[in-house]
């Protein structure tokens, strides 16, 4: 191992009840009463390509931009006024990866815009060496781009690389990216399959940095 990549949303920090109770609040605005267990199948995916699916499904009038627009002024709003903690152990991930001169990036399929917020948030910018967001690739999770783009920007072979990921979606592209992948469950990210990963976590504190570095 040479680079760790690390998810966000459900793996920096649990966010997705957050992404959840927002989503049904924006289907609500725009008129569709819809549960949170219905997004738990997005878990992983782009906005533009998880509201492009909703649109057809629900007949929304609106444009993809204009609900998205709206979702992201409310998630902004949310995660600057609560009092959340970062996922138990990862601070301590961080820093033992960095101790080990091991590279960081960042791979979410987040808007950058919240990706900032939330490492803002936690003073956590400084110890990314990259951080890739799913806007800027042409195919968001499960295609494996963003793990792709994320690699060549920390210059290191993708066989190289090892993952964190709470998601199906997530760890279907990094291991189509060619990448090892540690499938974290979380349950407030819903019911997700994990099985593809290399090895899967209940904690991030079972992650030990000098066996990965040996893999």
């Amino acid at each position: 191992m040479k680079a760790f990549i690390f998810d966000m949303d459900g793996v920096i920090i649990d966010s997705e009840p957050i992404h959840f109770e927002i989503d049904v609040e924006t289907m609500k605005y725009f008129g569709v009463t819809i549960s949170p267990q219905e997004f738990e199948r997005f878990v992983g995916m782009t906005n533009p390509e998880m509201w492009s699916i909703l649109k057809q499904d629900y007949s929304l009038p609106q444009s993809v931009s204009e609900i998205i627009e709206y979702q992201l002024k409310l998630k902004i709003e949310l995660i600057r006024s609560i009092d959340l903690a970062p996922i138990e152990g990862i601070q301590e991930l961080i820093f033992d990866l960095k101790q080990n001169n091991i590279v960081i990036g960042l791979a979410s399929s987040s808007p950058i815009s919240f990706i900032h917020e939330v490492l803002r948030k936690y003073n956590f910018f400084e110890y990314f060496d990259c951080i890739v967001s799913g806007e800027e690739v042409a195919k968001g999770k499960p295609a494996p781009d963003i793990y792709l783009e994320a690699s060549n920007q920390l210059n290191i072979n993708p066989s190289e690389c090892w993952v964190l990921e709470d998601s199906k979606h997530g760890i279907q592209a990094a291991k189509s990216a060619g990448m090892r992948c540690i499938g974290f469950i979380n349950p407030n990210s819903g019911n997700q399959d994990l099985s593809r990963a290399d090895t899967i976590i209940n904690s991030v504190r079972d992650i030990k940095v000098t066996d990965l570095m040996l893999e």
